[in-house]
């Protein structure tokens, strides 16, 4: 039985399939480490480290995880290999709990903060205007009232893929002319939001990563003036990143959290790729939470993180 099995059916199968690259990889790969084995040796520790490493789980993290079974085979005189699958896991888990990774169950927001502005950051590629429009349409599905602000205001393509996405969630859109100001944008959008009493405000921004200066002043200039009408807005900068890009993910993390302060993180296109285990690693070098995943094309493909679930399916066999 695993941690979460009380879940509901359709999202366990829906995180299974959608970790299902990353687990085969993973699961097949060590079971050939342990093939013959009676014990958990050197040879076999060398051989899951250089496993970890090669699923993008980062050499740093890999390194902790590997220390941390090394001595707890030492100390509980672990000898089964059997036992291996069972020590990753909970490392795992309790290495994302470290990292400030919460349990949430469902698409909450803070009851005393209205509205609650999330600023969303990240290049373009990655899945942010899918992941927005999916956010909105589960924080609505929650019952909660949404408002967009197409702040990307450089590509006219971020505008009208938002718009899109706004009529498929059926929540209300803030929008200018190409070329607009973004700030201007942002500032519209948290005083209409202010003004029909919405509960959730989200601001997406240009994916811009080719002059960090343009893109940390831009970004300021944006929370400046949100604090305007909210001092303590933006409430959350969420981060958005592509799972499948593996190391590539973990640098954009550097450039973006160099460049505003990013309080948590969204993983898309987790069901297209075997790098499922960069989650581990970006949770632990960034210490920021990882609050959303993305497991498939669909508006109902983003799902809250949850630790348990996620080691639950990466090793379920």
């Amino acid at each position: 039985m695993g941690f979460f099995s009380f879940l509901s059916k359709d999202k366990k199968e829906n995180l299974d399939k959608g970790l299902e690259k990353t687990k085969t990889s993973l699961i097949s790969r060590i079971s050939k480490v342990l093939v013959g084995k009676s014990h958990v040796d050197d040879e076999v520790l060398d051989n899951l480290e250089e496993i970890l490493i090669t699923s993008d789980v980062g050499v740093e993290t890999t390194l902790k995880i590997i220390d941390r079974i090394q001595k707890r085979v030492t100390r509980d005189k672990y000898t089964s290999t059997t036992e291996l699958n069972n020590m990753l896991k909970e490392e795992i888990a309790d290495l994302l709990q470290e990292n400030n990774v919460e349990d949430l169950a469902d698409f909450t927001i803070p009851a005393s903060i209205r509205p609650y502005v999330i600023m969303v950051v990240g290049v373009n590629g990655v899945g942010k205007t899918t992941t927005i429009g999916k956010l909105a349409y589960n924080f609505k599905k929650a019952g909660l009232s949404v408002l967009l602000g197409a702040a990307d205001t450089f590509r006219a393509a971020a505008v009208d893929q938002l718009k899109i996405w706004a009529n498929r969630a059926d929540v209300p859109i803030i929008m200018q002319a190409m070329g607009s100001d973004p700030a201007s944008v942002a500032y519209d959008t948290v005083k209409a939001a202010i003004a029909r009493n919405a509960d959730v405000v989200i601001i997406d921004t240009a994916g811009r990563l080719h002059n960090k200066i343009n893109l940390m002043n831009e970004l300021s200039k944006i929370r400046n003036v949100i604090q305007k009408l909210i001092p303590e807005a933006p409430h959350e900068v969420l981060l958005i990143l592509d799972a499948s890009t593996g190391q590539n993910a973990i640098e954009q993390a550097k450039q973006f959290t160099a460049a505003t302060e990013v309080n948590a993180i969204a993983l898309t296109k987790l069901d297209g790729t075997a790098k499922g285990g960069v989650v581990i690693g970006i949770s632990d070098q960034f210490k920021i939470p990882v609050k959303y995943i993305g497991i498939g094309e669909k508006i109902e493909d983003l799902q809250v993180f949850n630790r348990f679930e996620y080691v639950d399916s990466l090793f379920k066999q």
